[in-house]
């Protein structure tokens, strides 16, 4: 039995078939308890899709059991057997985030009369109303309007404007503002009554700024909380007996401030909303994550006392607001509501997967040709690299695998900062190993040969789901980053042979290189850092060296350096972290990757070798790295390495000479 069913196990309860067998289902209590005069609505919610409708990491190019709305259908059915009254929403960034949005945006292209494979399966399931994230503006105005037609439901959007008006009321909006939806509901004792449901939606209004070449002079983004206050009156006016705001906006702080992009708690507080749904921030409401957050109850759902869901990501989770109405005359009221979300995955202590409901079919069929076309997309070349990219001396010289994550983040940032107040700073761009060896073992490491480049070869490149940052940081922080990262390295005394040279305490993932200013570690220096980012030593100065372009990189500089959102939030106590950050991009670092691919053709990330360690007399040390290493030891820039026969647990062994 799983999880989501335990609280109900009191309850009246019936079985019902599934694709996987009989399965125990159950009432809601409101289902139950409703009187004559009441009725029982439960709002569905899915959030952050990001084209996610088979269960399948198109990237690695293997199934995957934590994704995919095929999954979280299969509970949407349960919940339609559970409830008499269902109202299903989509919360927004349904149409871009993997590969099969990439084909179809990039490959395929959309014609009048086509239908999105993502939205073909939300016609299957049977959505009611959904709203536009920001995503949905990365491929352009053109190919949203066209992919969004082909949708048997409405879209709303309320703060987005083709025309700005003097109040967002006489505004002319891009989709509708909002939608009054006639429904009927069935009461406790079985009588049907007629409910007007309104729903609005809002996005972000960085959207101006993060897909800035699509949008500016076609459309003007409007504060999220300016916009509700103006339209909810409105939808109340036009006989909305509740309000659902649909808000592709993440729960972050109580105080209004103008553009916020996490505006949620405040949108909760507007005379005349009923119940709110979110996303955008990829995690799951209610839940402890959210625990102290001023005007938020992250146990029981609510927020400002209304109830609020955000069902996850990739279709994760499905979210649920259960509102027991009252009927009054010819009006209906908020009696009770609760809020959770439901998984469609559980992960075990060992951490591995178990799933918790199967596909539905029917879903998989709706999609079954877009899901083949995009598996042949991802197999196949969609740029070449005249060098290889592999990773078995990251740790140890410039590296072409880190080079081009580092070439392509620099690229991007460069162009999201055009027009802001950044702009004329100097961007650098910083970027680690992922896969170096360690406990992955002798073969855990990058190996792209030289030639065609194919989509799935870009998790090979870069592991994680992160979204690109950028920080602003002085002279200082860029050298006291760098004396971060050379942590990874044990302290060498002049004159020793065959010293161990890397630390196994210090995961790789925190061995930043900088791309963009030239340096030299030096071994003999302790560490000013350890390997969890505590100050060791305040005078240690491995980084010598540091220049930028040519000249000394003095403590007062300012720079801007690409990363992701993992480091730019603190992850791993890098200096000149944490509460820098000047830019929080939309797009994943994999994302980015493909797109500098794509548009250069061929790309040719050789290690320009912008980092070495400073000699030391008649030093040397050993260091561990996977066999095939062997390949391509003669084509290292920045230093010479020696084979030095077999190394332990089927790793090679290798000498620098200092």
């Amino acid at each position: 039995m799983t999880d989501t069913l335990k609280p109900f196990l009191n309850r009246r309860q019936f079985l019902a078939g599934t694709t996987a067998g009989a399965a125990l289902i159950t009432l809601h209590p409101y289902s139950v308890q409703a009187a004559s005069n009441q009725a029982h609505l439960r709002i569905m919610e899915t959030t952050d899709l990001h084209v996610h409708v088979f269960p399948y990491d198109y990237y690695s190019d293997k199934p995957r059991d934590t994704v995919g709305l095929a999954r979280t259908a299969s509970i949407i059915k349960e919940i339609r057997a559970e409830a008499t009254n269902t109202l299903l929403v989509d919360n927004g960034d349904f149409l871009q985030g993997n590969p099969m949005g990439d084909y179809i945006a990039y490959e395929r292209g959309m014609k009048e009369g086509d239908s999105h494979p993502v939205i073909t399966a939300m016609n299957a399931v049977g959505f009611d109303a959904a709203t536009v994230g920001n995503h949905e503006f990365n491929y352009g105005l053109d190919f949203l309007m066209k992919s969004a037609a082909g949708a048997d439901f409405p879209i709303v959007l309320a703060n987005v404007a083709k025309e700005k008006g003097g109040s967002a009321r006489d505004d002319v909006t891009l989709f509708k503002p909002y939608v009054i939806l006639e429904r009927d509901l069935t009461d406790g004792a079985g009588n049907t009554h007629p409910i007007k449901i309104g729903v609005i939606g809002f996005t972000p209004p960085q959207i101006m700024n993060w897909d800035r070449r699509h949008l500016e002079g076609n459309v003007e983004a409007r504060d999220i909380l300016e916009t509700a206050q103006a339209y909810v009156p409105e939808m109340r006016e036009q006989g909305a007996d509740i309000v659902i705001a649909l808000s592709h906006s993440g729960i972050g702080a109580a105080d209004h401030s103008d553009g916020m992009e996490n505006a949620a708690v405040p949108l909760a507080n507007v005379d005349g909303i009923d119940a709110l749904v979110t996303g955008h921030s990829h995690l799951v409401f209610p839940s402890a994550t959210y625990e102290g957050y001023a005007g938020v109850d992250a146990a029981k759902g609510l927020i400002h006392g209304k109830p609020a869901v955000m069902g996850g990501f990739w279709g994760s989770h499905l979210g649920l607001i259960d509102l027991l109405l009252e009927r009054d005359g010819n009006e209906w009221r908020v009696v009770s509501t609760t809020s959770e979300t439901r998984p469609i995955s559980k992960r075990n202590e060992d951490r591995s997967i178990t799933a918790l409901v199967e596909d539905d079919p029917a879903v998989l069929a709706s999609v079954a040709k877009d899901h083949e076309e995009t598996l042949a997309y991802v197999r196949r070349a969609v740029g070449k690299t005249s060098t290889p990219l592999h990773s078995y001396f990251a740790l140890v010289a410039d590296d072409p695998s880190v080079q081009i994550v580092s070439i392509a983040q620099k690229w991007y940032v460069e162009q999201m900062l055009k027009g802001s107040q950044f702009e004329g700073l100097p961007v650098l761009s910083a970027a680690a190993p992922f896969k170096a060896g360690g406990r992955g073992g002798p073969e855990y490491y990058t190996d792209v040969a030289a030639g065609d480049v194919a989509i799935k070869n870009v998790a090979d490149l870069y592991l994680y789901p992160n979204t690109v940052r950028a920080v602003k940081v002085t002279g200082a922080q860029v050298k006291d980053w760098l004396e971060r990262s050379a942590g990874m390295f044990n302290q060498v005394t002049v004159g020793s042979k065959d010293a161990v040279l890397l630390n196994p305490s210090f995961p790789s993932y925190n061995f930043d290189v900088i791309d963009g200013v030239t340096y030299q570690i030096d071994l003999s220096q302790p560490s000013k850092f350890g390997p969890k980012g505590e100050l060791e030593d305040a005078t240690a100065n491995r980084i010598v060296n540091l220049m930028f372009n040519g000249q000394p990189v003095t403590p007062d500089m300012e720079f801007v350096i690409a990363t992701n959102n993992y480091r730019a939030s603190g992850g791993g106590k890098f200096p000149g972290t944490g509460d820098t950050i000047i830019l929080e991009a939309p797009d994943t670092n994999r994302d980015v990757i493909v797109r500098y691919i794509v548009e250069q053709g061929t790309i040719n990330p050789k290690a320009d070798a912008n980092w070495s360690f400073a000699p030391l007399v008649d030093t040397s040390v050993l260091f561990e790295t996977g066999p095939k290493a062997r390949d391509y030891m003669d084509d290292v820039k920045g230093v010479t390495i020696e084979d030095a026969g077999e190394g332990a647990d089927g790793f090679a062994a290798f000498r620098i000479n200092l």
